[in-house]
Formats: C-alpha cells, structure tokens, sequence
C-alpha cells in the first residue's frame, strides 16, 4: 500500500527512510522521534518487509503522517532501503532504522542548518550513541577525529547519522545488495574515499541507536561484519588486512 503527501518546496526537502522487518518492539519509538521534529519538510518514507506482527498496525496510527508506505516482500534490509531510495524526492537523503531514533526535536533542523552553513558540503554526519532497551548509553561514538583515511582501519562516520544529497545515489549507485551487514560500509568507501564526496561534520549527538540490531547482535555477527568490511576495502582499492581491522577492538 501506498499514500502520498504533499509537501512544500520553499525549504530544503528532507526524505528520511525507515525500513522494517517484524519491529513492533521499537517501532513506534523510531516514528515518533521524526513526527516530533521540529523541521517539517520532511518526506517520511517506511517500506516494511511483510512484517508477521504487529508493526503495520503501529505504522498505521501515522498513516496520515508519513508520505509513502510501503509493505511488501523484499531482499533483505540494503534491497529496502534502495527501494526507499527510488521512491525519495528530497533534496537530501537519510536512514533510520528501526531500532533507532532522532536524539532530539531539533536533529533534522541541525542537518539542515549544516547543508544550509556549508554549501559545498554533499554530505553531514555526527555523533551517535549506543543503548540499551533501558535507553542506557553503552558506548559514544564521536566522529569528530574521523577522515576517509580511516576506512582503511574499519573506521566509518556512523551510518545512522549520515545525510546526503540525493542526486549522489544516481552518481555513485545505491546499497549494495550482495552484502548482509556492511553495504554501508562500503556505500561509505565508495562516496567518502573513491569518490571524494565533500562532507561536514555536525558537533552533536543525532541518533541513539539501540544495541541488539543486526550488525551488534552477536560473535557471529562482528566476524560477518569485518570480513565484509575486507571485502568493501579490497573491492574499491583500499589496501587494508586483518590486523588493522581488528586493531580497532
């Protein structure tokens, strides 16, 4: 199924993409802190893999707030994302999972204010936090120190707080769908490093991402995750090993 809204285009247009799978624990804690925003423009879009629980009837408290919904069988998580990506119209492209959230009200209005200050800049990103279900901080990660060099250590800005223009997806290509955990590891090498994409970094924390998705389920899933970042790195000519790459634990 499928709804649109129309939008006013006297603002920089946001489309911010949630995809799911079964996340009726989470799920409605993720819409909530986009409704809650207070920047307006921005075109929610949710594409739903068939989901057997409950998460459509959440979504469907919102229908009239979200722009597109989508839920159908899909490929797996990088499929619906660039199937989110086909439907954007936005001038800047974001995702969000759904097992995170916008940290505060007034994130997107940040993203913005960035792209608006700094008009070379073809991509932001910021500072995320790891939590508990409590919503317990675990870890922060701070991208300030981060540079395209550090791809090479497995090193990313991270990925929830990435934004950036749309026209860059058509440029560069969308996610890959032949990886499971890292696609945007090396969607992230592809734009920051082969490509040089300009980028600024925001000072704040903009998303807390809940522990237990997955790529922080388990062992299992960091050995899957560092063997795809080997390959994200080899693929696009960044020399890198094994060593390196754990060197960051």
């Amino acid at each position: 199924m499928a709804n649109a809204t129309c939008l006013n285009t006297d603002k920089m247009k946001i489309s911010l993409i949630t995809v799911c799978y079964n996340a009726e624990m989470t799920m409605e804690k993720t819409i909530l802190s986009v409704l809650n925003q207070d920047y307006k423009n921005v075109e929610y879009i949710i594409v739903d893999g068939l989901s057997n629980d409950a998460t459509m009837d959440i979504v469907g408290k919102y229908i009239d707030k979200i722009a597109i919904t989508i839920s159908e069988k899909d490929s797996g998580m990088y499929d619906a994302i660039n199937k989110g990506i086909s439907f954007a119209t936005g001038d800047v492209v974001g995702i969000l999972n759904s097992d995170d959230v916008l940290a505060t009200p007034q994130t997107i209005s940040q993203i913005v204010a960035e792209f608006r200050g700094n008009r070379s800049a073809q991509a932001v990103f910021g500072d995320i936090s790891f939590v508990k279900k409590n919503g317990t901080c675990l870890r922060y990660y701070s991208a300030k120190k981060w540079r395209p060099s550090s791809l090479a250590w497995g090193f990313m800005p991270p990925h929830p707080t990435f934004y950036c223009k749309r026209e860059l997806f058509a440029d560069y290509g969308n996610y890959r769908t032949d990886f499971e955990i890292a696609a945007d590891f090396e969607l992230l090498i592809r734009f920051l490093k082969v490509n040089s994409v300009t980028y600024s970094y925001i000072p704040q924390l903009l998303v807390e991402m809940r522990m237990g998705g997955k790529s922080t389920k388990n062992f299992t899933s960091t050995l899957i995750i560092n063997r795809e970042i080997k390959r994200a790195c080899d693929i696009n000519g960044v020399h890198t090993n094994y060593i390196k790459i754990y060197l960051k634990y």
